[in-house]
């Protein structure tokens, strides 16, 4: 394993075992063909081709998409087809700021490969001019990567909400992080990545925001997402990244993106041009 590594796990995927997904003439997602299979069973729906799978023309309105597609979701839940239903939903869109198309339940996004979008938060501390990261270890009932190590705050963006604002709720949600000093959050770019995970396709986009913490802030979760917090200095940061598998998968490509910004990782490494142009590569 190695810092690369790390990145190339993200961007690991075989287009060639899906079906495009789409909204009249625009590709929106891809599907796996065993959904594809289930959805013919819908036709006043989803019309279903031997190339592509694509919403009925008739459903010609976000409400009318979102209330169809929902209808389906929840009989697909009950036998069983769509698990870990998490009552929240995603707003689909061609890309980020396009003209949503419809809602749809979050544990349907990576079935349907459609894009979505969450804030990643690196939160630091500095002790005697070096630079530590806040990491979170995440509850053994996660329904994705339990235990893993993950930001201090992170989290899915749910239809309409914005994403400064849900990194304040998540933030307090998460890491007890008061409003006030949440708001210091500075914005640092965005990262994107498309892989298979759980035979699905994971099309994400993260939204990175870095915060400085008084040294003496100890965060605390309330919702019960992570079990644990513990602050690391960047040279733990980085061996556990390219020595081990503890960290959520995502949660790399932001890390080594803050390592690169802050001065960690710099040009006299031999892979630093790897590593950089990695990042910024597009799905």
């Amino acid at each position: 394993m190695s810092l690369l590594d790390r990145i190339a796990i993200c961007h690991r995927h075989d287009l060639t075992r899906y079906l495009p997904f789409k909204v009249g003439a625009d590709r929106i997602g891809f599907m796996r063909p065993d959904l594809a299979g289930e959805l013919k069973r819908f036709p006043s729906v989803f019309r279903v081709a031997a190339d592509a799978v694509s919403i009925a023309e008739h459903l010609d309105t976000f409400d009318y998409r979102s209330a169809a597609i929902d209808s389906v979701m929840r009989e697909l839940r009950q036998e069983g087809f769509v698990r870990g239903w998490r009552d929240e939903l995603f707003t689909v869109a061609a890309h980020y700021g396009a003209e949503p198309l419809f809602d749809l339940e979050r544990a349907g996004v990576p079935l349907f490969g459609v894009k979505a979008y969450g804030v990643h938060l690196n939160g630091f501390v500095r002790r005697d001019g070096e630079i530590w990261l806040w990491v979170g270890r995440r509850a053994a009932n996660r329904p994705i990567e339990p235990g893993k190590l993950d930001h201090l705050v992170a989290g899915g963006l749910p239809s309409g909400v914005k994403p400064f604002d849900n990194l304040i709720k998540e933030a307090a949600e998460e890491a007890s992080i008061p409003k006030e000093l949440a708001r210091r959050a500075r914005p640092c770019g965005a990262l994107s990545y498309r892989m298979e995970l759980d035979g699905c396709l994971r099309d994400d986009t993260l939204f990175v925001y870095d915060l400085e913490l008084p040294a003496d802030f100890t965060p605390r979760n309330h919702d019960g997402e992570i079990a644990d917090f513990r602050l690391l200095p960047l040279g733990e940061i980085e061996r556990l990244l390219a020595e081990t598998s503890d960290f959520k998968f995502n949660v790399g490509l932001v890390i080594i993106d803050f390592l690169i910004r802050h001065g960690y990782l710099s040009p006299e490494r031999p892979d630093y041009s790897a590593l950089a142009l990695a990042l910024s590569r597009r799905p």
